[in-house]
C-alpha cells in the first residue's frame, strides 16, 4: 500500500527551526507541527505572557491549516505544552475563543521543562481533511 504523504508549508506561520515540516497531509489527516509564538515576519517572539504567546501560536496554527486546506472547525485533537502549568487558566482563555462551542477538539496539556526559545506554550493539532 502507498500512503499519499505531503508536506505543507505557510508563509504566514514561522518556517521549520528544524528538519520537520510544519505539517504532513497523510491518510485523511492534516498532521500539525507543534507551533510556538513567533513571528512569522519577523522571526522574534511575540508576547511576555503566555496568553500572549497563546494568541500567536493559534494564529501560526491557523495559517498551517489554511494551507493544509484545513480550518479550525476540523481539528480533531491538540496537545498544549507549557512550560508553567500555573499558565493553563490563561491559556485555556485563549485556545477556548479559537476553539468554543461543544464540538472542541480532543487534547491533552501537560507541563514540560522547557520549551524551544524559551517560549511559554506551543501547541500541536491534527486535522480531519476527509
Amino acid at each position: 500500500m502507498i500512503m499519499d504523504k505531503k508536506s505543507v508549508f505557510s508563509e504566514e506561520a514561522p518556517k521549520p527551526i528544524g528538519p520537520y515540516s510544519q505539517a504532513v497531509s497523510a491518510g485523511g489527516f492534516l498532521w500539525c507541527s507543534g507551533q510556538i509564538p513567533i513571528d512569522p515576519k519577523t522571526g522574534k517572539t511575540i508576547g511576555e505572557t503566555a496568553a500572549q504567546q497563546a494568541e500567536q501560536v493559534l494564529k501560526n496554527l491557523k495559517a498551517v491549516l489554511i494551507a493544509g486546506g484545513a480550518s479550525m472547525e476540523q481539528v480533531v485533537r491538540t496537545g498544549i505544552f507549557l512550560s508553567d502549568l500555573d499558565d493553563f487558566a490563561a491559556v485555556n482563555e485563549v485556545y477556548a475563543r479559537y476553539f468554543p462551542g461543544e464540538a472542541a477538539p480532543a487534547r491533552s496539556t501537560v507541563e514540560v521543562s522547557s520549551l524551544p526559545r524559551d517560549v511559554k506554550v506551543e501547541i500541536e493539532a491534527v486535522a480531519f481533511l476527509g
